[in-house]
């Protein structure tokens, strides 16, 4: 099994045409069995560089941390 987690900033563009932020967490249970986290963020972008933009300057997020859908 994999131990490499999830990267934790998913950007998604839904169905109208813009752009979601959520939070991701990776834990492991006594087996090392990876258990996510979601946590999806209020608000929508119009792009995906504008919600890396908020991630940066919210969360502290790092060059490599995305992941698009």
């Amino acid at each position: 099994m994999s131990r490499i987690p999830v990267k934790p900033f998913l950007i998604a563009k839904d169905e109208e045409g813009q752009f979601r932020l959520t939070l991701r967490e990776t834990r492991y249970n006594s087996q090392g069995y990876p258990l996510i986290t979601t946590t999806p963020i209020d608000g929508v972008f119009k792009s995906a560089a504008a919600a890396r933009a908020h991630a940066k300057a919210e969360f502290g997020a790092e060059a490599g941390q995305f992941a698009l859908k």
